[in-house]
């Protein structure tokens, strides 16, 4: 078991603002995660025409765009110090336009039907990220099979609820052992939750390798109010957590550890049974 890959997920939170959004890489850096993700999305590219024309919800999602001049300084800006950067294509286009700023690139669940864009990042030979909501596992194995037809790169399976956010009891987090099971790769979780509780579980009882959450910087994002947005306060504390558990497991090797170096003299002699040992008697 190792210690998990954490990615803070931007989403739609950076309100249009190249600068809040290079304040949540800073910000994702501070609190222990090794990527942060944006989107790439244009909704005429996103949802059926007759959907917009239908939904002014829908047709407001413009304000969500994160424009693709932005991707240049934010690419650079994470790498300057020292974090992934990566994104998830919702268009075919969009694969090429993020080659170049990308580490790997993530595709969400809702992309998972979509052979093209699948085929598309394969293509690249960048590693993927496949989140798994909603998928039944003849459709993943789909999708597992359509990218190992077109590339010899990493790819990894996220197990996810697309339940925004998703009862803790829906979390069904055994099923990341599930998967790796069924298709012999790296497992991790995307979370809904907004739970330290379902985290540590998928973490320390199934070995999630990648660990993906909603980040949200202040409350004041687009899609704080839905509740499924971590704030940096309350991942910090459970990435935190989670290391120093990593960090209690040592080498397993049973030994005086140095902690305990002042103590061993104190320990009972075996002849008298006494406290401490009786060569450190005379000159105590």
């Amino acid at each position: 078991m190792r210690k998990p890959y954490f990615i803070s997920e931007v989403s739609s939170n950076h309100s249009q603002d190249i600068e809040r959004a290079k304040e949540f890489i800073k910000v994702s850096k501070e609190i222990g995660c090794d990527a942060v993700k944006f989107q790439l999305f244009k909704i005429d590219k996103l949802f059926a025409p007759e959907i917009l024309a239908k939904s002014e919800e829908h047709r407001k999602r413009k304000n969500w765009e994160l424009p693709i001049l932005f991707f240049e300084e934010l690419s650079n800006y994470a790498h300057k110090i020292g974090i992934d950067f990566t994104c998830t294509p919702f268009y075919l286009e969009a694969v090429k336009e993020l080659e170049s700023y990308v580490d790997f690139y993530k595709i969400a669940s809702y992309e998972l039907l979509w052979d093209d864009l699948i085929i598309e990042c394969a293509k690249t030979c960048k590693d993927l990220v496949l989140s798994t909501g909603m998928a039944n596992l003849c459709e993943i194995e789909h999708a597992v099979e359509v990218f190992k037809n077109n590339s010899n790169s990493k790819l990894t399976l996220l197990h996810a609820v697309s339940g925004y956010p998703t009862p803790i009891n829906e979390a069904n987090v055994s099923a990341i052992h599930t998967l790796r099971e069924a298709f012999k790769c790296d497992v991790g979780l995307s979370d809904h939750s907004v739970s330290s509780a379902v985290l540590y579980r998928a973490i320390h009882k199934y070995d999630a390798t990648i660990v993906e959450f909603h980040l949200d910087l202040d409350g004041k994002g687009e899609e704080y109010a839905s509740g499924h947005c971590w704030l940096p306060d309350q991942i910090q504390n459970t990435i935190e957590l989670i290391n120093d558990g990593f960090l209690a497991d040592g080498n397993g090797i049973k030994k005086p550890e140095p902690s305990e170096f002042a103590d061993r003299d104190w320990r009972r002699d075996p002849s008298d049974g006494l406290r401490p040992l009786k060569k450190i008697r005379e000159n105590f």
